[in-house]
């Protein structure tokens, strides 16, 4: 064993025991990898930075279960891939949902534009939704703030926040799981 696969081995069994450093670390190794498997994969930069932070999510959530007699980068491959053939199914089976409903759509007329009860609701939904991130700590507001209704890139937010991008898409991800989680522990 080489001085890099020690150091990769003990900064897996670190992370096993949950230290933030040691994800970072990890994801600051391999995103690289998966993202451009992915994009080669999907070649679309948004479905392959998306696959990728969800590869990162399942693969922290799930180290755990990480076998070391496997390379680390092949479980997160192994880990993409599945998350890619999952999203071609899901969108497989909304193409075909939606082939299903504009057979009723061309019985009727619709018209694009909301009602007034319709933005009503959007706008009760984007109060609740704003009263939901409050609940989170300021600084997992603030990347959610910058990247969604800003619209801020990686890029533009680790210059905002003065930190590497690999730690804002962290951020990030950890701070849709806690909304998720708020939200869904509100119902």
């Amino acid at each position: 064993m080489d001085k890099t696969e020690i150091t990769l081995k003990i900064t897996i069994e670190k992370a096993k025991l949950g230290n933030q450093i040691a994800f970072s670390n990890l994801l600051d190794a391999f995103w690289n990898d998966v993202y451009g498997f992915q994009l080669i994969r999907t070649k679309n930069e948004n479905d392959a930075e998306d696959i990728t932070i969800q590869t990162f999510s399942k693969a922290f959530d799930k180290i755990a279960t990480y076998d070391d007699s496997y390379g680390f980068k092949t479980w997160l491959i192994t880990i993409s891939k599945n998350l890619h053939v999952d999203l071609i199914r899901k969108r497989k089976r909304n193409i075909l949902d939606s082939l299903d409903a504009s057979n009723e759509a061309v019985t009727k007329v619709l018209d694009d534009a909301p009602s007034a009860e319709d933005r009503l609701i959007t706008e009760q939904n984007l109060v609740t939704l704003l009263q939901d991130i409050k609940k989170l700590k300021p600084n997992y507001q603030k990347v959610i703030n910058l990247r969604y209704f800003n619209e801020l890139s990686y890029a533009a937010i680790a210059k905002e926040l003065n930190e590497p991008i690999n730690n804002v898409k962290v951020k990030l991800l950890r701070a849709k799981k806690l909304l998720a989680e708020v939200i869904k522990n509100k119902g």
